[in-house]
């Protein structure tokens, strides 16, 4: 008797760190519904948080397979038994979902669900989220059992941490957008004052040399020349202020949540899937992270405003003592000799001199209609 309280404390206990230990708002919404499920033991979970639309900006399930979810289609919106939870302080636990007066039925792909638990997540007054659980697993003679009292405390505690998580994780990423436009601010300060003079100076010079021309060409000349070396200095000064800024984020959280987190951005703000995986790497010194980081932002650009693919994969791993970041995509490709014999593509004469100036190698492998790989090596991994 006395293991019971103790499994369901530790259960508990196991479900509120797992929520703990993330900071990105996507993140603590699945832990939230995976940590959910587990703990009442239902076959189906959902979180949805609304937009101020009538719809939900994030809907997080749990239990449903991906062909499945993307069959079902479009994101519900806020009616029925959903904007109830999202409306009202108190807990809905329904015997048969389908046969409450609000039920306003699904699509054809969605499972079928009957017994039902769901409650707001609330913050203070405001209404973060709709969670609710389907479909309680156990013996269903006549009907089934359904969701108990006990159930429903239990998602009450639940829901409670969860708004903490919820609320923490929301305020890390507007510390973040606010790290970002402070970072923004500083460079836009370093280019100013490393530059701006740099380039008055140079649109004078250039202004003179105009006037010369007519009445003292060899003046003239010796002005032009000045011109190109003005260029050349406000090109060093500007490159120096830009290599010199260290994204944010890579001291924060290192390179692989660095990249992980660009690459969920990059995965919805695009067509084309992107995905992320990493194995075994360990943190590395400065220059190498912010150098592998560089690479990979350069091959995703190049791969999902270029190359047309539909599917970019970015791995990170080691290989003996060496990190290895591999960029892949099935788009278009190229002949990287031609490329080459151009002067073309000037991202790539730049990832190789990112991955030289950390003692790395750069390989690149494409054809065209073969796609490319964008493999960069640094020591240290």
């Amino acid at each position: 008797m006395s293991q019971g309280p103790r499994s369901g404390l530790a259960a508990v206990s196991s479900a509120l760190l797992a929520m703990s230990r993330h900071l990105e708002v996507r993140d603590v919404l699945k832990t939230i519904v995976a940590s959910a499920r587990e703990l009442l033991d239902a076959q189906y979970a959902a979180l949805g948080v609304p937009d101020d639309h009538g719809g939900f900006a994030q809907f997080v399930v749990d239990g449903v397979g991906e062909e499945q979810w993307k069959a079902i289609g479009p994101l519900p919106r806020q009616h029925g038994i959903l904007a109830a939870m999202l409306r009202e302080a108190r807990p809905q636990r329904l015997a048969d979902v389908r046969k409450d007066p609000r039920f306003e039925g699904w699509p054809s792909a969605h499972p079928e669900m009957s017994d039902f638990l769901g409650l707001p997540v609330r913050d203070g007054d405001e209404v973060l989220g709709a969670l609710f659980l389907a479909n309680k697993n156990c013996a269903r003679p006549q009907g089934g059992c359904g969701f108990t009292e006990d159930d429903e405390e239990l998602l009450s505690i639940l829901a409670q941490h969860a708004a903490i998580a919820l609320t923490n994780a929301r305020l890390y990423e507007r510390s973040r957008e606010l790290t970002i436009a402070e970072e923004r601010s500083r460079l836009a300060h370093e280019l100013h004052d490393a530059v701006s003079q740099k380039l008055f100076s140079l649109r004078l010079t250039a202004q003179a040399a105009t006037a010369l021309v007519d009445r003292d060409p060899a003046r003239a000349k010796g002005e032009l020349q000045q011109v190109a070396a003005l260029a050349a200095e406000a090109a060093d000064e500007l490159r120096a202020a830009v290599v010199e800024l260290r994204p944010a984020a890579l001291d924060e959280d290192g390179l692989v949540a660095t990249l992980r987190t660009h690459i969920q951005v990059l995965d919805r703000a695009h067509t084309a899937r992107v995905t992320f995986t990493s194995q075994g790497v360990r943190a590395l010194p400065a220059a190498q992270e912010e150098a592998l980081l560089r690479v990979a932002q350069e091959a995703l650009h190049n791969a999902l405003r270029h190359s047309g693919a539909e599917r970019v994969e970015v791995t990170l791993g080691r290989r003996g003592p060496a990190a290895v970041l591999r960029v892949t995509d099935d788009g278009g490709g190229f002949d990287p000799t031609t490329v080459r014999r151009a002067g073309r593509h000037l991202g790539l004469v730049s990832m190789r001199d990112r991955a030289s100036g950390v003692g790395g190698t750069l390989t690149v492998e494409s054809a065209p209609g073969k796609g490319t790989t964008i493999e960069m090596e640094a020591p240290g991994g």
